[in-house]
């Protein structure tokens, strides 16, 4: 193995960083009806995946409609623009 004065560090974080984020764009596409390129164009960063997945999770794992409603009415503000660019998509 190269000693660290040789070894690009930035490359390596880079590199799996970019691999870890196309795993992350194949599982959500698992999950929903949208192919791995339109999970990263809709959501190119990473930040933007975990909060889709998140709010997926709300609709999925609420038990009422109720419950679904006040998760999203507290978290609105973190949500709000991972709603309007799944709405965009849809319309």
């Amino acid at each position: 193995m190269p000693n660290n004065e040789e070894f690009d560090f930035d490359r390596l974080l880079d590199e799996v960083e970019a691999e870890t984020d196309a795993k992350l764009a194949s599982r959500i596409s698992s999950l929903t009806r949208m192919k791995d390129e339109e999970i990263k164009q809709l959501f190119p960063k990473k930040a933007d995946k975990k909060k889709l997945i998140e709010l997926m999770s709300i609709v999925k794992n609420s038990t009422s409609m109720n419950e679904k409603r006040n998760k999203l009415i507290g978290n609105i503000n973190k949500f709000a623009d991972t709603v309007i660019t799944v709405l965009k998509k849809l319309v």
